[in-house]
């Protein structure tokens, strides 16, 4: 009866003759939802024991990762801009607890627009009684900044926003550093740093030198910050690779647990990617448009994304596909987990890379000129203490940028809100530079 009922509407819609049509039109949309949905992990990975920082999580895609980790057994630390005893904050643990059936999942405060947050919370994590850590996942830069048009005196404080989130970023990694560093050497540790997809845009005019290009298009400045973050991650690899091996690496005695396949394919236990999970309707789209809630909310904007769903829910990722590459990542073995005379498994994970679409991506960024590197008075590549591969504009290019970000971090933090006695912040003397 319901069948009869069903095919009676159907017919009462689609015109007798027009039915193929129909069908095939449903059919290419499946494919077009298919494809922009981009791939899936073909990895898995339990994650008992295994304690996992993530930054960004109370974001859309930060939710939904949590989720995807708590449930493989990880112990999972989510920071928050909110006190943990906050509403929201609560609650949200405890449904990712109830609902995953792991209560090994905590959120501590921390707020990366501050540096003396941030400064708080890794003292707080490094002087406790467990430092242990297995990965580490700044997630908070993937989340889009800023809407296409707003004004002048918003692009500011939006570009003050972005560096803020990068020099967090910086920060939090060099103030963890040593304690990964002094970590058993057969853990396996992962740096992950999510960023936007626009990081194409900024490959053929990017110059190390400059924190922020000055052209003020929302989706240079973006790419922009992307593609520093990038490059930083692999020039981040490129100095832990620079270590001395036999303090990071297990030995290749056949009596280690863990031997190593080569140390041309890994030197470190600590492995440091980038990932770009694509065009998410939730964190690039809304923000895109100004009604991710933030701020620089437009009613036009919102009233536009709402209209627009169909086509976003079709043409743009949810956070659970844009999250695959994320899980890929932690998911992939290294090298230095595989047995020599194993059978080599079908894909390990890059150090230093920059993946998208559950794969690695090349990206060519201009080297640096001769004479900007006589200018600079960078050595020559025998003098070199860290081993130049060419990629993502090579050693130069990466140093450029690290040392940017150092000066940039100092900036922040003389620039940020002081405490005064009273214990109420006051606005900083001079605004970030942003170039």
């Amino acid at each position: 009866m319901a069948i009869q009922i069903l095919w009676n509407v159907i017919t009462s819609i689609i015109p007798k003759g027009y039915y193929w049509h129909a069908a095939l039109s449903v059919l290419a949309i499946i494919v077009v939802h298919a494809f922009t949905q981009g791939r899936t992990t073909n990895r898995e990975r339990d994650l008992h024991a295994r304690v996992i920082l993530v930054t960004g999580g109370f974001t859309p895609l930060g939710l939904t990762l949590l989720q995807a980790l708590a449930q493989r057994g990880a112990h999972v630390i989510a920071l928050s801009p909110e006190p943990v005893d906050s509403f929201q904050t609560e609650t949200l643990i405890e449904i990712l607890r109830s609902t995953t059936k792991n209560e090994q999942v905590y959120a501590e405060e921390c707020d990366l627009s501050s540096p003396a947050s941030v400064r708080a919370f890794c003292t707080r994590f490094l002087t406790g009684q467990e430092t242990r850590l297995d990965a580490v996942i700044f997630a908070h830069e993937y989340k889009h900044v800023g809407p296409l048009f707003t004004t002048k005196s918003a692009a500011e404080a939006l570009e003050h926003q972005r560096q803020s989130g990068s020099m967090a970023t910086f920060l939090m990694t060099t103030l963890l550093l040593p304690c990964l560093l002094t970590a058993p050497v057969e853990r396996d540790i992962r740096i992950v740093n999510v960023v936007n997809p626009f990081y194409a845009a900024a490959a053929p005019i990017f110059s190390p030198s400059v924190i922020s290009p000055p052209s003020p298009s929302i989706f240079l400045r973006e790419g922009w910050r992307a593609l520093r973050m990038i490059i930083l991650t692999r020039h981040l690899q490129r100095v832990l690779d620079a270590l001395p091996s036999g303090a990071q690496v297990p030995t290749t005695d056949e009596s280690s647990a863990v031997p190593v396949v080569s140390d041309k394919l890994q030197r470190s236990n600590i492995v440091s990617v980038s990932v770009s999970p694509g065009f998410s309707r939730t964190d690039t789209v809304a923000g895109f448009l100004g009604a991710d809630g933030s701020s620089n909310r437009s009613t036009f904007g919102l009233v536009l994304y709402i209209l627009l769903q169909p086509l976003l829910r079709l043409l743009t990722k949810s956070p659970t596909s844009a999250m695959q590459t994320i899980l890929h990542a932690l998911f992939l073995p290294t090298p230095y987990k595989e047995r020599a005379s194993d059978a080599r498994p079908e894909e390990v994970l890059k150090p230093g890379a920059l993946y998208s679409e559950c794969a690695v991506v090349t990206l060519r960024v201009p080297p640096l000129p001769d004479s900007e590197r006589e200018r600079l008075g960078l050595k020559s590549d025998g003098e070199k203490a860290v081993e130049d591969d060419g990629e993502l504009g090579g050693q130069d290019v990466g140093r450029i940028v690290w040392e940017g970000f150092e000066e940039a971090l100092k900036r922040w933090e003389a620039s940020a809100p002081k405490e005064d006695k009273s214990g109420r912040s006051t606005p900083p003397a001079v605004d970030t530079p942003t170039s």
